[in-house]
């Protein structure tokens, strides 16, 4: 990975299935030693009737894990 090459310190992370490959890549990059903030109306995961809604519970795990879990507008205003 060139991130830390190019002295980058943070991510900004979103993605299309936040059970699978959204919390496995930010899983990755704060065990890499990243600070990871997580776009939460960026990511999406799948809506199974019997399963609940995936996506819920993925922000859920997010907050506990990640160092942020942000709107897009909410984040654009920090930077």
């Amino acid at each position: 990975m060139t991130l830390p090459k190019r002295g980058v310190p943070k991510v900004i992370l979103a993605g299309v299935s936040a059970n699978l490959c959204t919390g496995s890549h930010m899983r990755k990059l704060l065990e890499q030693g990243f600070e990871v903030a997580v776009l939460a109306d960026a990511t999406a995961a799948a809506i199974h009737p019997e399963l609940r809604d995936r996506y819920q519970t993925a922000l859920t795990n997010f907050r506990f894990i990640a160092n942020a879990v942000m709107s897009t507008e909410g984040t654009v205003v920090v930077m």
